[in-house]
């Protein structure tokens, strides 16, 4: 069994105004007593996980890029301590302002092989309105210090709907990124929800944040489909929703996600998932310090998958994917008949077969969420 760790670094410089993540800005002090607790809940793993070789980690946030170089290193080499490892993919969430070409070459001599940048824009009134810290010639600067020390490997982060965005902008941010050619993209729709500051303001009818600004959920799908077209123009695969790679570049990590496959969550706040059961630690940092400090775990929840739920998951993430699912295996799987709801979808348009697959249907990739209402009933 190939297994995904996942590390979670909460620190941050700024929150951003539409984040509805459990982190946030911390006293630099916290950092070294978690990377710590990070090392000793590594250490202290569960024996069950000792028969899984680890291919793929993903070290997230947050801005991890924020830890010291060293303390990288040291959470890198105690997880090659703890668990039998064949790792083909590291990864390492950065935000542009914060790589330097020191931390960068650390970081390869480390073990890091692939960088997860935050870009989001490379409009500096956009992200001035979001709240980046960095601007867009960070991301250039950034990416030519990663490029020299070595990586070969590196995604960039879009979002679509960002305030003050236009469609001219829009465009100007997906030419800026074919430009550079990283080897993954992600491209995310704007969420609005009360977890955020942006999204409290805009369902409240309120107007800090730049909230007004915000394009019109029209406009968002305009700027989504046109970032497929572009990407797709330029030999970049739509493999997942909001992910494009090129060929062989595809996120290892993110793929367990969506393909059920387990993976095991160190930090603060993060996930986990045997094949059984899903549990989650404390969010707040100084809790998960506080546990591991004291020898016991530090999950809050946990809870056995029903089939119920396993179908759900197996619908709901599989069609994420763009090679869809096998809608016959799954049905026998689970015992579950589809077909009547499926045709029904098939009908409208939503979906379509590819050979024995069941898939989204390409042109209403914006609307999925709708699609997976009506299947899940």
């Amino acid at each position: 069994m190939n297994l995904g760790i996942y590390i979670q670094v909460p620190f941050c410089q700024t929150k951003c105004t539409y984040c509805n993540f459990h982190t946030g800005v911390f006293a630099k002090s916290l950092y070294e007593p978690y990377v710590d607790a990070i090392c000793r809940e590594l250490a202290d793993r569960e024996d069950a996980w000792s028969l899984a070789a680890v291919d793929t980690v993903y070290i997230g946030g947050g801005t991890p890029s924020l830890l010291d170089s060293a303390e990288i290193a040291r959470i890198l080499d105690t997880l090659r301590a703890a668990f039998t490892c064949r790792l083909e993919e590291v990864t390492l969430e950065a935000d542009p302002e914060t790589i330097s070409a020191e931390k960068a070459a650390a970081w390869f001599a480390a073990g890091v092989n692939r960088i997860s940048m935050g870009v989001q824009s490379f409009n500096d009134t956009e992200l001035a309105a979001a709240g980046r810290a960095h601007r867009r010639a960070d991301v250039f600067n950034a990416s030519s210090l990663l490029r020299e020390a070595g990586f070969a490997k590196i995604s960039f982060d879009l979002i679509a709907g960002l305030p003050h965005q236009t469609a001219a902008s829009w465009a100007d941010s997906l030419e800026h990124l074919l430009r550079l050619r990283p080897e993954h993209a992600s491209v995310y729709l704007m969420e609005i929800d009360e977890g955020s500051r942006l999204g409290r303001e805009v369902l409240t009818g309120g107007s800090r944040y730049s909230a007004a600004a915000l394009p019109d959920d029209d406009a968002m799908a305009s700027f989504y489909e046109s970032g497929c077209a572009r990407l797709a123009a330029k030999g970049y695969e739509h493999y997942e929703i909001s992910n494009w790679g090129l060929p062989g570049f595809r996120s290892r990590h993110n793929l367990k996600y969506w393909r059920r496959e387990p993976y095991l969550g160190i930090g603060a706040g993060a996930h986990s998932y045997d094949g059984r059961e899903r549990w989650a630690n404390a969010h707040d940092p100084a809790a998960y310090v506080a546990a591991i400090k004291k020898g016991v775990s530090p999950a809050e929840q946990r809870e056995v998958v029903t089939p119920q739920q396993a179908l759900e998951e197996e619908l709901f993430l599989g069609l994420r994917q763009l090679e869809g699912i096998d809608l016959a295996r799954i049905e026998k799987q689970y015992n579950a008949g589809l077909r009547n709801r499926v045709e029904a979808l098939r009908q409208a348009g939503l979906v379509e077969f590819d050979g024995t697959r069941l898939r989204l249907s390409p042109a209403r990739l914006t609307v999925a969420n709708e699609v997976f209402v009506e299947l899940l009933g």
